[in-house]
């Protein structure tokens, strides 16, 4: 468990997930910037900044998933 910000950071998008806060994020590796979509939801426009701590925790406790994962999203559990 856990997502390293190292390589793949920088080659590739990466997509996480964590559910206990009912949030994906996007890392958008060529413009460097993170997104978020609660599920249920489109993903916010707003960009959200790399030391925002849902984002961190989300790498520390979520899991990585796929671009169709990110884009199909999930319905909330709350």
């Amino acid at each position: 468990m856990g997502i390293a910000k190292g390589e793949a950071f920088t080659i590739r998008d990466v997509f996480i997930d964590y559910d206990f806060e009912d949030v994906m994020f996007r890392w958008d590796h060529v413009n460097r910037r993170i997104y978020r979509k609660f599920y249920g939801k489109a993903e916010d426009p707003e960009l959200i900044s790399h030391d925002n701590e849902l984002f961190n925790k989300a790498l520390r406790f979520g899991d990585e998933i796929t671009f169709e994962q990110y884009r199909k999203g999930k319905h909330g559990s709350k």
